[in-house]
């Protein structure tokens, strides 16, 4: 059983407060915090969201619903308002067999889905089903009409085989909740109607003598299939700086096309509060940006050994939760802790590549919810995240600087990150930006543990389908998850760049 150091982090604050947590064992070097440089930042208040279950279903063709909803209809909001999380949902549709055609061959396989249906308003999709531990042997393919129009998308691919990215058998996370099979999300922006089909993979043709007249089997689809319609709710507001007039609005802090909106006072909820204090000696709380670093600050931000040489990266801006405006009420409380950082997996999201860069924390956020609320994990399975223009955003909660524990690839996610590049690389080339991006941090959070981006390491495999548990495998300090995984992933395109992110990882650390 890995060690596993968890801790609960509960706090009440006000803009003004800023809380030093002392990092657990597990954490990288301690930073100074002459060199943090946290931007003076705030956040305007946003209605609060409260998940509840909708069993009126959503009017539609076939099929009910059972939702996370917002704030009831007719809500009088709030004068002063803490600030909470964007409101989000997910709409939850069980799958049935669909209409049988006529000419069906006796034994063929019954295909479900769903036929052509309104629904309330989402932006990415995903179907799961009651066994994490079954197959999805077939194909998903979707349809989405575009939000107040009459145009219907192309089918859709949706990547069922998902199971490799998920957290390790026998942790406390898989067996300690209910967790589902899932395909990957996939992002197809603001939708308002859906059609989905699921067909089973063709039985294998008899090959024994005598067997021609024996009708195939079909292969089985999981049982308890419901399609997932997940609303990432609004965009995180600008944030004036602290410390100004009230009525005077700051540059936003993360997109630079972001409309100025007025400023108002913050008050974080304890959630925000905790899944910021975490990253204390890098910024300050409820910063929604930790920002980057010269070689030289980076450098004096580490207590090194006298005499040892700083072979780490400067460390790269990096947008926090709050930053892309994770929910905190969704995630499990605690932060779950790992040794060391010992190497780095790339993954791709799969989610597609039809989002702009502007999109991205819409994206994060329906991958988070996704991530939680469909497939029952503890919280985003990835430790960071990269989109196609190379901003880098903190990714499970509990500190960038420290070794949090993800479920980012099947039985290697001890001492371990996960970075996830927004995207599907299997066909198309990664942008040269993300490539950049996954180069930057891994040479500053591997080198934070002492890890060459060139080097190898020996990790001991929990268990997958291309290392049973115990094996001691010898990988690449920075991987892609096909390395530990029998999987496609993080496409073929994306893999092919693992050698040169390598290479200028190791040069930013100064090899």
């Amino acid at each position: 059983m890995r060690a596993l150091l968890v801790t609960s982090v509960g706090v009440t604050c006000a803009a003004a407060l800023t809380l030093p947590l002392a990092a657990p064992a597990s954490s990288a070097p301690v930073l100074s915090s002459a060199s943090a440089r946290p931007p003076s930042l705030t956040t305007e208040p946003r209605t609060d969201t409260t998940d509840t279950i909708d069993t009126s279903g959503t009017t539609g063709t076939s099929g009910t619903t059972t939702s996370d909803t917002t704030a009831p209809d007719g809500a009088e909001p709030r004068a002063a308002k803490s600030a909470a999380e964007p409101a989000g949902s997910t709409q939850s549709l069980p799958l049935a067999p669909l209409a049988v055609p006529s000419n069906r061959v006796a034994g063929a396989p019954v295909v479900q889905g769903l036929p052509q249906r309104d629904a309330r308003p989402f932006s990415l999709v995903g179907v799961v089903w009651d066994d994490a531990e079954a197959e999805l042997h077939g194909t998903v393919q979707v349809r989405t009409r575009a939000t107040g129009t009459t145009r219907w998308s192309d089918w859709q691919d949706v990547e069922a085989h998902n199971a490799d990215h998920a957290a390790d058998l026998g942790s406390a996370e898989r067996e300690g909740r209910t967790v589902r099979g899932a395909t990957a999300p996939l992002w197809v922006g603001d939708s308002d109607g859906v059609e989905v089909r699921v067909r089973p993979e063709s039985p294998a043709t008899p090959e024994s003598p005598g067997s021609q007249d024996r009708a195939a089997t079909p292969v089985p689809l999981p049982e308890g299939m419901r399609l997932e319609l997940v609303d990432p709710g609004e965009d995180p507001a600008p944030e004036p700086a602290r410390g100004a007039p009230a009525n005077r609005a700051a540059v936003p802090a993360v997109f630079a096309d972001t409309p100025p909106t007025a400023a108002l006072p913050e008050v974080l909820t304890a959630e925000i509060a905790a899944a910021s204090a975490v990253n204390a000696e890098v910024a300050e709380l409820g910063a929604s940006v930790i920002p980057a670093l010269t070689q030289a600050e980076t450098v004096e931000s580490v207590n090194l050994a006298p005499g040892a040489k700083p072979y780490i990266g400067p460390r790269p801006r990096i947008v926090t939760r709050k930053g892309w405006g994770a929910d905190e009420k969704l995630r499990e409380r605690n932060f779950g802790y790992t040794k060391s950082v010992k190497a780095a997996f790339v993954h791709h999201s799969a989610t597609g590549n039809n989002y702009t860069c502007k999109q991205a924390p819409s994206v994060l956020r329906s991958i988070y919810r996704y991530h939680v609320k469909s497939s029952g994990w503890r919280d985003f399975g990835y430790n960071f995240a990269v989109d196609k223009c190379g901003n880098i955003y903190e990714g499970r909660a509990g500190g960038v600087t420290k070794a949090v524990l993800g479920a980012h690839t099947l039985g290697f996610n001890t001492n371990t990150m996960g970075i996830a590049v927004l995207g599907s690389y299997g066909s198309t080339n990664p942008p040269a930006a993300a490539v950049t991006a996954v180069s930057k941090l891994t040479a500053w959070k591997l080198g934070l543990f002492g890890a060459n981006p060139k080097g190898k390491v020996t990790l001991v495999s929990g268990g997958s389908n291309k290392y049973r548990k115990g094996v001691k495998v010898k990988m690449n300090v920075i991987s892609g998850h096909r390395d530990g995984f029998a999987t496609e992933c993080p496409g073929a395109r994306l893999y092919k760049k693992l050698g040169t992110a390598r290479t200028s990882s190791a040069k930013l650390q100064g090899r």
